[in-house]
């Protein structure tokens, strides 16, 4: 990857962290700092990289289905091995459906 693709990476990522937490209720805001967001994030993007979502055939509309269910568990799992902490679903659903209104605001 080239410099200028990491630069690139880096302002998207700090967007969509800036996205979340504009979305996020105030008492989430104030517990989730930006590096926590980043993490969480880049566990969202290893995800979709080894759980065979970016695989699926689009529908008719061109979109995939993403089981955001298990999307939470692997995030809260993966939060926990790597002692980042331990969140409630509650709270991760509410930052992986701010991440996925960013993602689909971009589109359009």
């Amino acid at each position: 990857m080239a410099q200028d693709e990491f630069l690139e990476d880096d302002i998207d990522d700090q967007k969509t962290v800036e996205y979340i937490r504009n979305t996020l209720p105030q008492e989430l805001k104030e517990k989730y700092s930006d590096d926590t967001l980043y993490y969480i994030l880049d566990v969202i993007n290893d995800y979709f990289t080894t759980s065979g979502v970016l695989e699926q055939e689009p529908d008719a509309d061109g979109c995939i289905n993403i089981d955001n269910d298990a999307l939470v568990e692997y995030i809260i799992k993966e939060a926990k091995r790597d002692k980042i902490g331990s969140f409630p679903a509650d709270e991760i659903i509410l930052i992986v459906e701010a991440e996925a209104d960013y993602v689909d605001s971009l589109g359009e």
